[in-house]
Parts: C-alpha cells; sequence; structure tokens
C-alpha cells in the first residue's frame, strides 16, 4: 500500500534503527527519509525546543535511508515509531459536545452497553441539540447546568464539557507511546471500547505549538463508565496510544488555522467483514485548542521536555455491530485507520495489551543508547 505526505511540509519524527539498536530522528522529502540524528539535536524534544524548529529541519543534512512508502511498510526493518520521545503525552477529553453526550451515556449506563440506547434516547430529549454552541464556562452554561440538575441528568462529563475547566489528563507515559503500523492494545477486562481518532499537537517547554499529528486515544467506555476514577485504568495501558505517522512542523505553509478546520477520518475494518466509517471536523470544537494548551501549561504546571496535547474527539460510535442495542465494540484484528488531509494516515491493528509487544525502551534505555553512539 503506498504511503504518502503532503510534498509542501516540514515533516519530524523517529524510526527504529536497526543498525544501531536504537531511535533515529529523521525527516521526509520529496519520497525519501533521511536520518538527520545529530549531536546537536539528537532527539524529537531537543528539535521542538528550538526557535524555529521547521527551519531546522528543512535545513538539515542527513543519510538517505530510503524511499518513504518502503520505510513506512509492515516488512520494513527500520519500523516506524511515535514521532516524539522525551515529551509528556497530555489528552483533553470531552471537547466536543456530540461525544460529551456519549460520556454522559456511559456513566449512566454505568458501563453496561446494553442500557446505553436508552439512556441515549432520555438525555436526547432532555438536552437535544442545545449544547452544541455553548461557550464552556458562560452564563448560558450555567443555566443549562442548572436545568440538567433539576433534571437529575447532571454528570461530571458536562461539567468539564461546558464548566470553566477543560478535562486535561496524562495519557501514556515517556516513550511509551506507539507509532504507525504498530499494534494497539485493549485491557483484556474490557468489553466496550473503541478507538478516538484525534488532532495532537506537539507543545515545546515554553506553550508554543510547533506542530501536530494525528492519535488515537483508545478508549475503554465500560472502565471510565464504570468510574471516573478509573479513567488511568481505562487510557493508560500496554501499547493504548499510537502517534503518528509524523510531526508537521508549523511552517509558512501550516500552521493552528490548519489545525482549526481540520477534518479527521475514521475508518475501522475488522476480519469480520465490519466496517465503521466516521469523522471529526475540528471546527465543532467547545474549546479553542490554543486555550486546552494554555490550561495544560503555565505557572501551574511546567513541562521542561515539552508535551504533546491530545484534542479530543468528536467520534463516539453507536453503530451496532452484532447484537441490537449493543452498539460498537472493537474486535481482535481490527486495522485502524485515522486520516487527515495535511496530516497523513496513521494505521494501527487492535490486540490485547498483554498480547502486544511489552514496553521495554524507556528514556534510561535511550540516555544509554544516545551515549553510546556518542550522541551525548
Amino acid at each position: 500500500m503506498t504511503f504518502e505526505l503532503e510534498g509542501d511540509g516540514c515533516w519530524l519524527g523517529r524510526v527504529w534503527n536497526p543498525e544501531v539498536s536504537g531511535p533515529s530522528v529523521v525527516t521526509a522529502r520529496e519520497g525519501r527519509v533521511l536520518d538527520i540524528t545529530s549531536c546537536t539535536a539528537p532527539t524529537v524534544r531537543d528539535i521542538c525546543e528550538m526557535e524555529d524548529p521547521a527551519e531546522y529541519v528543512s535545513g538539515a543534512s542527513g543519510t538517505d535511508i530510503g524511499a518513504l512508502d518502503q520505510i513506512f511498510a509492515e516488512s520494513s526493518a527500520w519500523r516506524p515509531l511515535a514521532p516524539i520521545d522525551l515529551q509528556a503525552v497530555k489528552a483533553c477529553g470531552v471537547t466536543f459536545a456530540g461525544s460529551m453526550v456519549e460520556r454522559v451515556i456511559e456513566e449512566k449506563a454505568a458501563g453496561d452497553p446494553s442500557r446505553a440506547e436508552a439512556i441515549r434516547r432520555r438525555v436526547g430529549e432532555t438536552i437535544g441539540n442545545s449544547l452544541r454552541n455553548i461557550a464552556p464556562g458562560s452564563a448560558e452554561a450555567v443555566r443549562i447546568k442548572e436545568a440538567l440538575i433539576a433534571e437529575g441528568l447532571w454528570s461530571q462529563y458536562l461539567e468539564v464539557g461546558i464548566g470553566p475547566d477543560a478535562e486535561v489528563f496524562s495519557k501514556a507515559q515517556v516513550l511509551s507511546s506507539v507509532g504507525h503500523l504498530a499494534e494497539i492494545g485493549l485491557h483484556p477486562v474490557s468489553r466496550w471500547n473503541n478507538p478516538e481518532p484525534e488532532v495532537v499537537l506537539a507543545v515545546a517547554s515554553t506553550g508554543r505549538v510547533v506542530g501536530a499529528t494525528l492519535g488515537n486515544d483508545v478508549n475503554l467506555r465500560d472502565v471510565e463508565g464504570r468510574s471516573a476514577l478509573l479513567l488511568s485504568k481505562a487510557k493508560d495501558n500496554n501499547c493504548s496510544c499510537a502517534i503518528g505517522p509524523m510531526l508537521r512542523l508549523f511552517d509558512g505553509a501550516f500552521g493552528i488555522e490548519d489545525v482549526r478546520k481540520a477534518e479527521v477520518g475514521l475508518r475501522v475494518t475488522g476480519t469480520d467483514g465490519f466496517i465503521l466509517e466516521g469523522r471529526s471536523d475540528m471546527t465543532l470544537i467547545s474549546r479553542d485548542p490554543l486555550d486546552l494548551v494554555r490550561q495544560t501549561v503555565g505557572p501551574h504546571h511546567q513541562y521542561p521536555d515539552g508535551f504533546v496535547l491530545f484534542l479530543g474527539t468528536l467520534f463516539a460510535p453507536t453503530e451496532d455491530r452484532d447484537a441490537p442495542g449493543q452498539g460498537f465494540t472493537h474486535k481482535l484484528g481490527d486495522v485502524v485507520e485515522i486520516r487527515s488531509e495535511r496530516l497523513g494516515v496513521l494505521r494501527n491493528t487492535v490486540n490485547l495489551s498483554t498480547e502486544c509487544p511489552p514496553w521495554t525502551f524507556g528514556p534510561s534505555h535511550l540516555m544509554r543508547n544516545l551515549a553510546r553512539r556518542a550522541l551525548l
């Protein structure tokens, strides 16, 4: 399958380099992949902290390691990695009205998909489309909150959806994210789960957004639905965070306005012949991406190595896959494709977290590997 990235983009990523048993920092130019790892910038983090990351990457010399559609192919020994390394991995939840309602349903159903449809009808009759144009934290949002409390439908998800404070949580550990073509993991206790296709921002330690990519914030609806205090169990498991294929750095051809109007498409293809398609339209987000960044970093919280931030998704699948009223859930072997015209495609295959390759290469391993290569 041909793999392409928009030709005028300034791309930054990582691949596993079998020659050094460690990661290489790479860029893509004219259909080729160049290894640009150097003492000046041995990590993606170092490049993102530069005054102008795009200028550095576009001018960096490197070693040609092969064609883009070969390196980003199933059979390549230079397998793609998540295009981040030392950055923290943060995520925002409940940033779209449509998916916010589904979070309420998860909570009211206590994680039981068989109860979801009846609750969906009741919530829809009460809320309808009244939330779509509500500014979080506004006087109108306060009035709706009071009405929902009176109906017995108030939820912690509505609090972060239309209240003043966004939900920002830690999605994954440093260096634990997987990249394009990797397996993505579901905790084996889950019976109701789905992909979450999202735009992911790359943010420097100063709070400056330097680029964007795609991500899959794999979601265990039954686990989080039982209790929001199980969020970490629902979100942070082996191979449960996919990011890629590469970072598109902000430059004259691509910036935050392109993120604000991006469309993110999703296609799930099952070994049973089932196909699910959907999309997430960033123009419908309830909170501006830069506001979400400001709520993540500042005097209240610092990230010396920067961070990436999942912006949330509009997508919340309700289509029945098996029995009527059961909705959608993953099956092992599902191929998940997340794509956006200006950010490329992120493709992964679903497995159990306990069956995916274990995470064994952490920050200490990276530091030792770079030291052996005389890059530190």
